[in-house]
């Protein structure tokens, strides 16, 4: 019986451009923090090694804190871990794989897979990785890494390989692209009884059976990775497979893609709801608003907005469905007469003739008066 922990794209020194102030250093933190916590689930899952199928870091580029932190943490994992390089880090002669920073720090217990060549780890257990030795191959590696392969018994091959299937893809001739087909036939011919993929950045089974499976990202980095912030262990004895997710991920992105606002009512719920998410620190939030209100009502409704934002990581709102229309509320009582009230009644009907640029200018600026006059707090 053998039992691993699977996983792939750590994407250490990711940077993410729309993060508010001092979001990126914690979401820097996170993703050396999950490093750790994977050597707490090897040890409380029993498992043998680590395998880690590419992009460790998001570059060969990335700089030498990165690495060193990347090292440091790699220390306190106390499992055997094997590093396959990815197509965001190949192994080539530019390699953070090879600079002096990894290479003098680099613990022990961690190894680098440099080519194919079967690596027998255990008495009765095998690795196969395909690493990527240039951002862009001829080839994905993993066609070379199978070529030779006979089919195995008495032993446990495991084949480490990176790269998007072509079920995930419109890009089917893609020189990087693995075919569903070839991962199912290495299977079927029994040249490996699991293969370990990245490179797909949600946990992801490949196939019918339970021998093909994307790990996901341990920390999520994007809108749709449905799938992120777990790692999985895996274990294989004889015809029986089990692949367990475990949850480890801190950050979350947030799409409310709908957001219907049309009263004081759907305000008010969307302010609620807003503060009742937890952990928004370490949230990135999309809303998407659809509607129509008042400029009373928008005005309540950005300062609802703009006191929440704050506190997290990234608030970022789509308003293109939102349409604000002044009614008679927005302006009674102001007190506006004379050349005040003439402005008023021409702005409200270019706002109202124009849906361009210019009906946007003449919404602003009845705000501005209707809070120049005190109609909104």
């Amino acid at each position: 019986m053998v039992r691993f922990l699977h996983t792939s794209d750590w994407q250490l020194g990711v940077t993410r451009y729309l993060f508010s102030e001092g979001a990126q250093e914690r979401y820097n933190q996170a993703r050396f923090d999950v490093i750790r916590a994977l050597g707490r689930v090897a040890v409380e899952s029993d498992c043998q090694f680590i395998a880690v199928c590419g992009d460790v870091f998001e570059s060969n580029q990335v700089d030498r804190k990165t690495v060193a932190r990347a090292l440091e943490a790699l220390k306190e994992v106390p499992v055997p871990i094997w590093i396959l390089p990815g197509n965001h880090d190949p192994l080539n002669e530019a390699s953070v794989f090879f600079s002096s920073g990894f290479v003098q720090g680099k613990p022990a217990h961690v190894r680098v897979i440099a080519d194919a060549t079967p690596i027998q780890i255990e008495e009765s257990v095998e690795l196969v990785g395909a690493p990527w030795l240039s951002k862009r191959m001829a080839v994905n590696p993993f066609y070379e890494a199978i070529a030779s392969l006979e089919p195995v018994t008495g032993v446990t091959r495991i084949i480490l390989a990176h790269g998007v299937v072509d079920l995930f893809t419109p890009k089917k001739d893609d020189p990087g692209v693995i075919t569903a087909e070839s991962l199912e036939h290495v299977i079927s011919e029994k040249k490996a009884s699991f293969l370990a993929l990245g490179d797909r950045h949600s946990r992801t089974k490949i196939g019918m059976g339970e021998r093909i499976w994307y790990s996901g990202t341990p920390e999520v980095t994007d809108f749709g990775e449905d799938g992120a912030g777990y790692v999985q262990v895996v274990e294989l004895d004889g015809d029986k497979v089990i692949a367990t997710p475990v949850p480890v991920g801190q950050w979350r992105f947030l799409d409310k893609d709908r957001v219907d606002i049309n009263s004081a009512e759907d305000i008010e719920a969307l302010r609620r709801m807003l503060e009742s998410l937890d952990q928004k620190e370490r949230t990135v939030l999309r809303l998407n608003l659809v509607g129509s209100i008042s400029l009373t009502q928008e005005a309540t409704l950005r300062q609802s907005l703009d006191t929440i934002s704050e506190v997290f990581a990234t608030f970022e709102i789509r308003d293109d469905g939102l349409l604000v229309f002044p009614d008679d509320a927005d302006f009674s009582g102001l007190g506006f007469s004379g050349f005040a009230e003439v402005t008023i009644r021409r702005l409200r009907e270019k706002m109202a003739g124009e849906v361009t640029e210019k009906g946007t200018t003449a919404r602003d600026a009845l705000m501005l008066l209707v809070r120049l006059g005190g109609g909104v707090e």
